[in-house]
């Protein structure tokens, strides 16, 4: 989708870090831009920071509910028309690690940022489709989703790699109907997702400000990602990848995943038929063309 002037955006947390700097870029593309966010105090916050700008307008909006997330939409629908572009990027640190036995914080983690993505997509995502103009829908995942984080990144790296599939499916599906998807991959980035704000524990690491997941020196500047997110979205790109200090890792990685296959292995003539027809029908779809 490269005409973005005069369009709608609808971004999930979109009243701080990652978020606000969507938001930012798309009012810069002369976008209306709905900011949902469930915290007041920074949508008032980003109310008066934003005041004078293109068409925006302010939901306060809990992800995880079905029925809040519904009433947005129509919300967004009555302020400025219909919804073009999706941002599904409400999320929170913590939760604990995979092998924690407790589940309080988990569940809230995933029901947030993974859940939170599920319920952007198939609420609001069949609207897009259906008012037939065309559309984007990106999916806020991390680097976290590509590169797996170890102890108290347990769960967020496990909504990452989720939601990594979930768009993956989704980009395919919804390539049938000229709607592009895209999954975005920040790193470190300035946001206020490190602060905790009872809303999951965080992955800081109490007592130790020099520990890893407390350091934002360096970060990048959430509007340069948002600014990327543009670029993606013109381009229908499948990936979004601001941070080009994880190529070689990810490289590798990956690497380490083709290494595992048997390379002497008989594979039986159906079974290959079956895969290289599923091969075909997937590749085909990746290359279909989106509704400008």
């Amino acid at each position: 989708m490269k005409e973005l002037r005069g369009r709608t955006a609808f971004v999930t947390g979109g009243a701080s870090g990652i978020g606000l700097g969507m938001v930012r870029a798309f009012l810069a593309e002369g976008m209306k831009v709905v900011v949902v966010d469930r915290n007041d105090a920074l949508i008032e916050e980003v109310r008066g920071l934003l005041q004078g700008s293109n068409p925006v307008h302010f939901l306060r909006v809990d992800v995880t509910d079905r029925d809040q997330v519904r009433a947005a939409a129509d919300a967004a629908e009555a302020a400025f028309g219909r919804i073009h572009v999706l941002c599904n990027n409400a999320g929170v640190s913590g939760g604990g690690a995979v092998a924690d036995p407790d589940f309080d914080e988990w569940d809230k983690a995933l029901a947030i940022n993974l859940g939170g993505v599920v319920n952007g997509v198939k609420i609001i995502g069949p609207r897009i489709v259906a008012h037939g103009e065309g559309g984007h829908i990106v999916n806020t995942s991390s680097m976290a989703g590509l590169v797996p984080l170890p102890d108290e990144g347990g769960c967020y790296s496990t909504a990452k790699y989720a939601i990594r599939g979930l768009t993956e499916s989704l980009r395919l599906s919804l390539a049938l109907k000229g709607i592009g998807v895209s999954c975005l991959c920040p790193g470190l980035t300035r946001s206020r997702i490190m602060e905790g704000s009872g809303e999951g524990s965080s992955m800081a690491r109490d007592g130790d400000p020099d520990a890893l997941f407390n350091t934002m020196d360096g970060a990048m500047d959430p509007l340069e990602v948002g600014e990327a997110v543009v670029r993606g979205i013109r381009a229908n790109l499948p990936y979004i990848l601001p941070h080009s200090e994880f190529r070689d890792e990810v490289v590798a990685l990956h690497q380490g995943i083709a290494d595992g296959f048997p390379v002497d292995q008989e594979v039986p003539p159906a079974r290959l038929a079956f895969e290289q027809g599923r091969q075909r029908m997937t590749e085909e779809r990746r290359h279909l063309p989106v509704l400008d």
